[in-house]
């Protein structure tokens, strides 16, 4: 049985590769996008702290990557990569959108006066950074859009304002999207700078999105596919949790007697929730079936959590940043309950989608991953022949290298770290010293790569 099912699983990818823009059998495709989730902070890796039943069985019926990883642990980096299928670096995206001149930031305007590009004053390589994504790009909802899929945007952006929002990029419509990088509040007003959802009262800021979510799916009636991006603002500061589920999380060890805390879990409860109430409106309309699900992280958590070092402020780029859940499940086509320990990042959602929807991602310049699909269908180990590069401009830490099970990390200064990984999850065994040869070969591949991206000037080890 399990050979006839591997072999209906390369049909299902074969068909896939070879289908057409008119065909109706294609995917529906829902991506559930969250705001700064550690890979550790769901239930079932977590049961002490964390409350995520619905999560924990979106795992269960497909496959969830244990190795997933984003290729720069930073907000509008992330997204942009997500976007576009490429790698923050090339996109010249290297930290968040900033428009305004606080604590030091320096605007550099275009020919048209726009604030197109910022400097951090503690940045130093002095790198400016977009402050959008350029239109030339080509997004995924573009591509789905040429492969007759038709696009909704639902939530949180900070890649670009008026101009460079959703609407702009590819997707029809889009729906609880400002420019703010986060919501002043989870409860109304919701947003100082913007009216979006100003005629709400009381409601959570993610059972509102999620309203609009359920009810673009209980009236969809096309022929077409559809692809819903859900970008949470949530688990993002402020932490205000879902009051009902407060009294939940109040005075756990785990947490530390940090309220913070408690309202961070308190506000993943409330994503979780909204994770089943999506997944029951795609059941209640009989589109389950046919709907492929991805869920992830755009980076780490506010906190270090064990067992990983690192968050979203504190070593960045070691495995507690840049490592975040990752999950595909689609029951017409995939294996159920699968753990796949393939290192994968978020640069290769793009390929992946274009080909789940018909297309060759060969037609697309510059992206830099790759497809997920034949990893999917046949539930195998990735190769991808070349390492993974974690990549920001903040401090003086600044990349990383992912190669098997060993991590590099390179500072502006010149300085590395070496880990294993598998063997030394916490990364506190540096072994640089002790492995000189692995050090000067991973370093040799960071700086090929930069020359890539075009961020050689920039580098710490020139």
């Amino acid at each position: 049985m399990k050979s006839l099912r591997s072999f209906y699983l390369v049909l299902i990818s074969v068909f896939l590769i070879a289908s057409t823009v008119g065909s109706t059998e294609r995917p529906n495709i829902v991506l559930l996008f969250v705001d700064d989730l550690g890979w550790n902070c769901l239930g079932y890796r977590n049961p002490d702290l964390f409350i995520t039943p619905n999560i924990d069985q979106l795992a269960k019926d497909g496959i969830d990557f244990q190795q997933g990883y984003v290729a720069a642990p930073v907000c509008s980096p992330s997204r942009a990569t997500l976007l576009t299928g490429k790698h923050p670096a090339r996109l010249k995206m290297v930290r968040h959108v900033r428009t305004d001149t606080k604590n030091g930031i320096q605007l550099i305007h275009d020919e048209q006066g726009r604030p197109s590009h910022h400097l951090l004053p503690t940045d130093p390589a002095q790198f400016p950074s977009k402050n959008w994504v350029d239109l030339e790009h080509v997004t995924y909802a573009e591509a789905l859009n040429d492969l007759g899929y038709y696009n909704l945007f639902l939530g949180k952006w900070h890649i670009g304002e008026e101009g460079f929002h959703p609407i702009d990029q590819g997707f029809a419509q889009q729906i609880g999207t400002t420019n703010q990088g986060s919501p002043s509040s989870y409860y109304p007003d919701y947003f100082k700078t913007s009216e979006v959802f100003g005629g709400e009262s009381e409601k959570y800021l993610t059972d509102k999105l999620t309203d609009e979510a359920v009810e673009f799916l209980d009236e969809w009636d096309r022929e077409q596919p559809f692809m819903m991006s859900l970008w949470y603002y949530n688990v993002h500061t402020p932490n205000i949790g879902r009051k009902d589920f407060l009294p939940l999380f109040e005075g756990r060890g785990g947490f530390l007697g940090d309220p913070k805390r408690e309202q961070l879990a308190t506000q993943i409860m409330a994503m979780d929730e909204s994770v089943g109430r999506v997944r029951a409106a795609l059941k209640q309309n009989g589109m389950d079936e046919n709907t492929v699900i991805i869920f992830t992280s755009d980076q780490g958590s506010l906190f270090e959590w064990e067992p990983y070092r690192g968050g979203k402020r504190i070593d960045t780029l070691c495995e507690g940043g840049a490592r975040v859940p990752f999950m595909i499940s689609w029951p017409d086509g995939f294996e159920a309950g699968v753990q796949n320990e393939s290192v994968v990042q978020t640069t290769d959602i793009f390929p992946t989608l274009v080909e789940l929807a018909g297309g060759n991602p060969n037609d697309y310049e510059n992206l830099d991953g790759v497809s997920l699909l034949s990893t999917l269908a046949n539930n195998s180990t990735l190769d991808r022949g070349e390492p993974i590069f974690g990549y920001r401009a903040y401090e003086d830490l600044y990349s990383s290298v992912r190669e098997g099970d060993w991590k590099l990390l390179g500072y502006r200064s010149g300085k590395t770290s070496l880990y294993n990984v598998e063997l030394d999850r916490v990364e506190q065994n540096d072994l640089a010293e002790q492995h000189p040869q692995k050090v000067a070969a991973m370093l040799r591949k960071l700086t090929e790569w930069e020359a890539r991206m075009g961020v050689t000037q920039y580098s710490g080890f020139r």
